[in-house]
């Protein structure tokens, strides 16, 4: 009998050990991320949500995020030539002047060897002339001709992605990108299985934010998470369609996360309702993860917003 309480003594105390030296271990190893920003078209301003992505993306512990500013419009762009391989992941907030050539084929060569990008809102109308960016955005929007006009992308620039009857379709008619007016609408989850979508409500309601609709692109290899239906009684002139508002694709060995959602105008003061709404900031936070891993750890938080109500959380930036 005493041996059996000196053997049940040791293995308690054996289990201790092991449990404090589990308390010792170091947490997983932030992913390192790059922010790509530093130039918006006329309607965007990347000053007011470039800041709010990396907070919200650090606030996570998941994350150190990196921010390469490019030079100004219409600058010389010869010397940005950001080190992508240092990243799991590069983030876009951007939406203007070309890369150098040389930039444009090391951005496609970590894509394609297993990168991760995160495309939002505005940065799916820059580089409406680069094919490889076209492809991995898979449908993008508007973008700036040589003039700097808008609208280089056009009806034949690709297809639409449209959900109908239950499935992803594409769509040849003709339209080109637009929007109507922002206002608080539902988002519908079409992936509930995917990594970024799981835990996450059937619909939810995203605050203030625009609608891209019939945006046009290669269209390859995506996935449609999440869908808006712009309200044709109050926006005639709108699509009518279920719009792809959340998507992935794969490039080579590379995941793209593309939202549309995140507008914030250059006029605009904070708060930014778009911004500072819970379902985009998740979903930004959990679409960021699995670019990077292919994975998702981060739990659902209980401010999600729910199919009745939106939810905003405190914008500090700009």
């Amino acid at each position: 009998m005493k041996s059996l309480k000196v053997l049940a003594l040791f293995f308690a105390g054996l289990a201790a050990l092991l449990l404090a030296g589990c308390a010792l271990l170091p947490s997983a190893t932030p992913l390192k991320v790059l922010l790509v920003t530093g130039q918006s078209n006329k309607y965007h301003d990347w000053t007011k949500s470039s800041p709010l992505v990396k907070q919200y993306l650090e606030q996570t512990g998941r994350f150190t995020v990196d921010v390469t500013t490019t030079p100004p419009m219409g600058q010389d762009m010869s010397g940005f030539k950001p080190d992508f391989t240092k990243y799991k992941a590069v983030v876009m907030v951007y939406e203007g002047d070309e890369w150098p050539a040389a930039t444009k084929a090391a951005f496609v060569e970590y894509m394609k060897k297993g990168g991760g990008l995160v495309s939002i809102h505005d940065a799916d109308n820059a580089f409406p002339y680069w094919p490889e960016w076209n492809e991995m955005i898979g449908v993008g929007g508007w973008g700036l001709k040589p003039d700097g006009s808008m609208g280089a992308r056009t009806n034949g620039s690709g297809p639409k992605i449209r959900w109908r009857d239950g499935k992803q379709v594409l769509d040849d008619s003709p339209g080109t990108a637009g929007h109507p007016a922002r206002s608080d609408f539902l988002v519908v989850t079409r992936a509930p299985g995917h990594p970024i979508m799981q835990g996450l409500p059937a619909e939810w309601l995203h605050a203030s934010d625009e609608i891209y609709s019939q945006l046009r692109g290669p269209a390859r290899n995506v996935v449609v998470l999440a869908t808006a239906m712009p309200d044709k009684v109050k926006y005639p002139k709108s699509s009518g369609e279920n719009e792809p508002m959340l998507m992935t694709i794969t490039y080579g060995q590379g995941r793209i996360f593309h939202t549309t959602l995140g507008h914030v105008g250059p006029k605009e003061s904070a708060p930014y309702p778009a911004l500072s709404c819970a379902g985009f900031i998740v979903t930004l936070q959990r679409g960021t993860e699995w670019a990077a891993t292919g994975k998702v750890t981060q739990p659902v938080p209980a401010d999600f917003p729910t199919a009745e109500k939106t939810s905003l959380r405190v914008a500090t930036g700009n």
